[in-house]
């Protein structure tokens, strides 16, 4: 996938949604995702799945903060071994809210986090093999206002907040058997689309764009981070640590900045 589609489908499906940026639960329209499709996975074939799936409210009390859990069945796949998942939002200005590369130790994978969403919308999870098979999990939310508005932000308290991580695996660990690890760091996640509440100009984007959890120096996840993905990103998921160890995180933002935390596990 390149970044250059990512912009492309924003100009188009901001085009398509014409007012209904402004209106609050308009019916989520099933017409995009066509344009969406064909900007990410161009003539790729595409099959519905039961073993990604996407839970979340029906509607979402805050489209900055909708709640979701992603999770992907391996012994329900049969088979078919997902490497990465994409995040798709088919009517947020830009739709891809985030891109999970995965790996064994994760086992059956089980992702709670929070995305925003600008109206309402068909929430996407696309699956990828490694020899580039698409599998798709589709779900219908609620919800508003999540990507523009106006800030009102003192810059010098966004700038000290912005990278402080809490990271912790729940206790007691269980060695050869999935674990619960919860993930949180603190960022502002500006979108680029928001106005400055005094001067109403837009606010230039500001975010984490990418974190990578790693367990004895070896891959646990990475996470291409987006605008999409709530204010203070949270993720809580589950890996299988083999022997007493580190858990380590390393998170970037679009300015360039590293933030990264450690923390020992044992049994």
């Amino acid at each position: 996938m390149k970044l250059n589609r990512l912009w492309i489908v924003t100009a188009i499906s901001a085009s398509m949604l014409g007012g209904m940026m402004g209106i609050a639960h308009a019916e989520a329209d099933p017409k995009l995702w066509s344009v969406v499709k064909e900007a990410f996975f161009a003539k790729r074939d595409i099959q519905e799945v039961d073993f990604i799936k996407i839970e979340a409210p029906r509607r979402a009390e805050s489209g900055a903060q909708v709640p979701v859990t992603f999770s992907y069945d391996k012994a329900a796949a049969n088979g078919v071994d997902i490497k990465k998942i994409y995040v798709l939002v088919d009517a947020n200005p830009i739709q891809l809210a985030s891109t999970y590369h995965l790996t064994d130790l994760l086992g059956n994978f089980i992702m709670e986090t929070r995305i925003r969403m600008e109206t309402d919308s068909y929430v996407r999870l696309v699956g990828e093999t490694a020899d580039g098979k698409l599998y798709m999990a589709k779900r219908e939310i609620r919800a508003a206002g999540g990507c523009g508005g106006t800030v009102d932000n003192d810059e010098a308290a966004v700038r000290a907040e912005a990278g402080k991580i809490k990271m912790n695996v729940e206790s007691p660990v269980q060695f050869g058997s999935p674990n619960q690890a919860v993930f949180n760091i603190r960022h502002v996640m500006r979108t680029g689309l928001q106005r400055d509440l005094v001067s109403q100009g837009f606010v230039p984007a500001f975010y984490i764009n990418k974190t990578a959890f790693t367990y004895n120096g070896k891959p646990v996840m990475t996470v291409d981070v987006g605008v999409g993905t709530s204010e203070n990103p949270y993720m809580k998921f589950k890996f299988t640590p083999d022997a007493p160890g580190k858990l380590e995180v390393v998170a970037t933002d679009n300015e360039g900045k590293v933030f990264s935390q450690a923390i020992d596990v044992k049994g």
